[in-house]
């Protein structure tokens, strides 16, 4: 019997890289994404608050790292919005990508990104959204009537969802991807709150999906990275 091939996805908070000790230690950073052993992350508050808002996590250690960063078009940022997305390995290639301002009084953003990958044909969705409930449920549907003018293909979201509820609001909202069991990732100390989320579109299932809390995934960020192994459906 033939095993389908995986890919292993993940979605990570960074803080600018500023931990809990109110250090900036990028290379902590790299040795949580590396002991992670994620195909493709989306990273999110990859770059410093302040215009021109330069990486937090520089490129060039990410290079060192064997990472490469998707071109979002930012001028010596790693992303947009603070939204970044970087993968490793060469079974894995950059179709294209694109911007989407979300609607709200805080500046939020998303990014698309569609890959050619080992398992198929992949659409990564990143997103970090507001903090208010009102402004969230308008960026999810605004996200939805994006994705519909879209060609059809394998679809998943993850980011910081930014929320605390333990009722099915994210997936009442958008009915046609499914949001795999929340898994507490706030605070990286004491994890309570499943703020960092991951959802499936048609066309794919997971194996298996968790939060990364060994050291020093603890103490390197606020959030803990959440990942999930995911597999062309069938």
């Amino acid at each position: 019997m033939t095993t389908l091939p995986k890919l292993r996805l993940a979605s990570y908070n960074i803080q600018k890289c500023v931990g809990l000790d109110l250090r900036r230690q990028p290379q902590r950073i790299l040795q949580v994404l590396d002991r992670l052993g994620a195909d493709i992350v989306v990273l999110q508050e990859a770059d410093k608050r302040l215009p021109p808002r330069p990486a937090a996590l520089p490129h060039f250690m990410l290079d060192e790292a064997g990472w490469k960063i998707v071109d979002l078009g930012g001028a010596g940022s790693l992303g947009w919005h603070g939204n970044a997305v970087i993968w490793r390995g060469d079974h894995i290639r950059v179709r294209r990508a694109a911007l989407h301002d979300l609607p709200g009084l805080e500046p939020r953003g998303a990014v698309r990104v569609e890959f050619d990958t080992h398992i198929g044909p992949l659409r990564v969705m990143g997103m970090h959204l507001g903090l208010f409930s009102a402004w969230r449920r308008q960026q999810i549907i605004h996200l939805r009537q994006d994705g519909r003018a879209l060609d059809r293909m394998p679809t998943v979201w993850a980011g910081d969802f930014n929320e605390w509820s333990r009722q099915p609001i994210l997936d009442r909202l958008a009915p046609d991807m499914r949001f795999l069991p929340p898994v507490p990732s706030f605070p990286a100390a004491q994890p309570l709150g499943a703020l960092d989320r991951i959802a499936l579109g048609g066309g794919l299932e997971a194996l298996a999906h968790g939060v990364h809390g060994e050291r020093p995934a603890h103490i390197a960020s606020d959030h803990l990275p959440v990942w999930a192994d995911l597999r062309l459906a069938g």
